[in-house]
């Protein structure tokens, strides 16, 4: 191939930028993950990993030394999850901008951005119903048009699944083109050309179609060791045969750092290489369409899509496709996980429905229009409640308004792709689906504890294929339901923060504006407008059990509803590391010379045992010496051992609630009562003063 004839060949590389979804939806914040430690969660892990280098790669000379810093992105076809790009505008605002000016560069390179859209949320659509299409591929479009401030040419499917009414759908909304893998046709255009598809509808749509060969090659890691051997292979496809080619390749953007480290490198000294060589010209499809209209008529494979190869059974059946192939799959929770959310939806569309028309013209096409504000900020949303609402409502009926939309978004994202692509419903994914379940139930209004039983009756035939026969409903119980509600645990954390944190000041979060003024917490959800109002007591029993009490102020005249405990367990997040550590750290030292003395301490220091060692065999001491002397202070001393264990990280060991029992056995009654408190402390029952132990 001249060097003339390479440089009209064409190179298209796509990232499809995605994350599961992580947020409470009741706090929309996203809880500390084990996992993905050393970070918070797995969005931050992965922005370390991959979306800032991405954002800024390496490109080095041949010594190893740092010759350039590459936006790859202004190279790349691209697409982010709205999802995703929600969290990442707010937790990452340096690499979000990078994410949006990579389009801008690339518009100036080659006329045609190179960002396209995604409906909004991931889920199937060849499964869902074609208003929720609509919706979906709505919501995705204003979410694109507001953060890239023009309208996008093209949409990438979840998991490319796809079926002729998706692709109406698409073309119905003005989506130019998608990207299949060359499965999903009958037959790929020749060169690399695109195609053109017409739905049974009579609309049309382009299709880019990556190479199969060389996607999967980057996907899993065989090229990406070594940028020359990617470019050998890329230049090998492009000079199969005499004439100009197209050749694309598509894989998760997640590939570039995290699933394969430092990959990123061999993307940005591919790019940088071709672009510096001439080899050919690295562009977008976009700018392919423009330039070249498709000539080649396509019949799609439909349902089908990039990741099972039974169509798009792996989200509704025990199709075999599965993350373990080391066993033998059972995975029929699938099918009945998919069936109680489609019964959960038609009764919310329901009240949608119904409810909606009192507040909105038109309730589905309210619902459609919210996807333009649904990522933005509070003024936004106020906007357009303002707007889309009938005249004369009162405030009490916008905020009902405003909560049948977040009801209507929760039942979207219930559906979300996540839970049903890996092998078990005990996972991380599967609860993240409940919970948006079990936020919409909480949002219907009236009669939604029925609406919840239903649902958990449904839930009770997802068994999972782990030895035991965990259910769907067990993890709803486990996992989805706090004792407490979400405003009333945020109203907890927030007295508590304000009793025992010096200088603490209450700010708003994501899902709540804060006001709070000694005892009495106002909160108001930003996105529904529903204030909850709440007087608070703060109480400490032992320096590990914080608890606060909340009264629930609702109904006329400011009636006090019961009162709730709500333990320092149950605070959110923040506000319970907050507390946690302005209550233990300053009196460890303390509690440590008081409990162990200097002796001990010295042979600490000596290295002659663990401060945890020693404060163990102490608790152990004074439990047994219980029965010798069952006076106050002795139950005093073994509480504040209890307190000095829980701040070491240690929970009451199997020999000290032995010996605890054995000590107590032999007490009369009368004698067991000091020890109430300290039984519990060590996790008895308060029922064991009144039994003999066996132990």
């Amino acid at each position: 191939m001249t060097p003339a004839a390479s440089r009209s060949s064409r190179v298209v590389i796509h990232g499809h930028f995605y994350q599961p979804p992580r947020e409470d939806p009741w706090l929309e914040d996203i809880p500390k993950q084990a996992g993905a430690a050393p970070w918070h969660d797995w969005n931050e892990r992965i922005e370390r990993e991959c979306y800032r280098a991405v954002v800024a790669a390496r490109v080095l000379d041949g010594d190893g030394k740092i010759s350039r810093v590459m936006n790859a992105l202004s190279y790349m076809s691209y697409d982010v999850g709205p999802t995703l790009f929600e969290w990442m505008e707010r937790a990452a605002p340096a690499t979000y901008r990078a994410f949006i000016e990579a389009d801008h560069l690339s518009r100036t390179r080659t006329g045609h951005g190179n960002a396209i859209a995604q409906p909004y949320h991931h889920v199937i659509l060849p499964l869902a119903s074609r208003r929720d299409k609509v919706t979906e591929v709505r919501w995705g479009i204003a979410d694109f048009r507001r953060r890239f401030g023009r309208e996008p040419e093209g949409m990438w499917l979840p998991e490319t699944a796809v079926d002729d009414e998706t692709l109406d759908v698409l073309a119905q909304e003005g989506i130019a083109f998608t990207i299949l893998a060359p499965s999903q046709v009958e037959s790929v255009p020749p060169h690399g050309a695109m195609g053109q598809y017409t739905s049974a509808n009579g609309r049309t749509i382009a299709i880019g179609i990556y190479h199969g060969d060389l996607s999967h090659g980057v996907a899993f890691g065989r090229l990406l060791g070594n940028g020359r051997v990617w470019k050998s292979e890329l230049l090998a496809a492009l000079e199969d045969g005499d004439a100009p080619r197209t050749v694309a390749i598509a894989t998760d953007g997640e590939t570039f750092g995290h699933h394969h480290h430092f990959s990123e490198m061999a993307l940005a000294w591919l790019l940088d290489d071709i672009e510096r060589t001439r080899a050919a010209k690295v562009t977008n499809f976009a700018a392919i369409l423009a330039a070249d209209p498709p000539a080649h008529a396509v019949n799609i494979v439909a349902p089908s899509s990039w990741s099972c190869v039974h169509g798009v059974e792996r989200w509704r059946s025990n199709c075999g496709c599965r993350i373990a192939h080391d066993r033998p799959p059972r995975q029929e929770w699938r099918a009945s996980l998919r069936t109680a959310f489609d019964a959960l939806r038609i009764e919310l569309d329901t009240r949608l429905s119904r409810e909606g028309a009192e507040y909105f013209t038109d309730p589905w096409l309210a619902r459609d229009a919210y996807g333009a504000v649904v990522g933005a900020d509070r003024a936004a949303r106020d906007g357009f409640i303002a707007g889309i609402t009938r005249k004369g409502l009162t405030s009490a009926q916008r905020v009902r308004a405003r909560e049948l939309l977040e009801m209507a978004r929760d039942a979207l994202r219930m559906y979300t792709s996540c839970a049903w692509f890996f092998d078990e419903l005990t996972g991380l994914e599967v609860p993240q689906n409940l919970r948006y379940a079990a936020r919409a139930i909480d949002l219907a209004g009236p009669g939604n504890a029925a609406l919840e039983a239903r649902l958990t009756d449904a839930l009770r035939e997802s068994h999972s294929g782990e030895p035991g026969s965990v259910t769907a409903e067990d993890v709803w119980a486990r996992e989805v339901r706090h004792p407490s509600p979400a405003p009333l645990r945020l109203a907890a954390g927030i007295a508590a923060s304000s009793a025992y944190v010096p200088d603490w000041r209450p700010e708003p979060t994501a899902a709540f504006a804060v006001e709070a003024s000694g005892r009495h917490v106002s909160l108001t959800h930003q996105r529904t407008e529903r204030t909850f109002r709440y007087d608070v007591s703060v109480a400490m029993r032992g320096i590990a059990d914080v608890r606060a009490y909340v009264h629930d102020r609702r109904g006329v005249a400011g009636t006090l509803t019961a009162t709730v405990p709500v333990g320092l367990d149950e605070f959110p997040e923040r506000e319970r590391d907050a507390v946690r550590d302005a209550v233990r750290i300053p009196q460890r030292h303390d509690l440590v010379r008081r409990l162990l003395g200097d002796d001990t301490l010295a042979r600490v220091a000596r290295g002659d045992f663990t401060l945890l060692a020693a404060t163990l065999a102490a608790l152990q001491n004074e439990v047994a010496g219980i029965g010798a002397e069952p006076t106050p202070s002795r139950a005093e001393r073994a509480a504040a051992m209890v307190d000095l264990v829980e701040l070491l990280g240690q929970t009451v060991p199997f020999d000290v609630q032995t010996a605890f029992a054995r000590a107590l056995a032999h007490l009369p009654r009368a004698r067991r009562e000091v020890f109430l408190d300290l039984a519990v402390r060590l996790g008895f029952a308060p029922s064991i003063l009144d039994t003999s132990s066996e132990a």
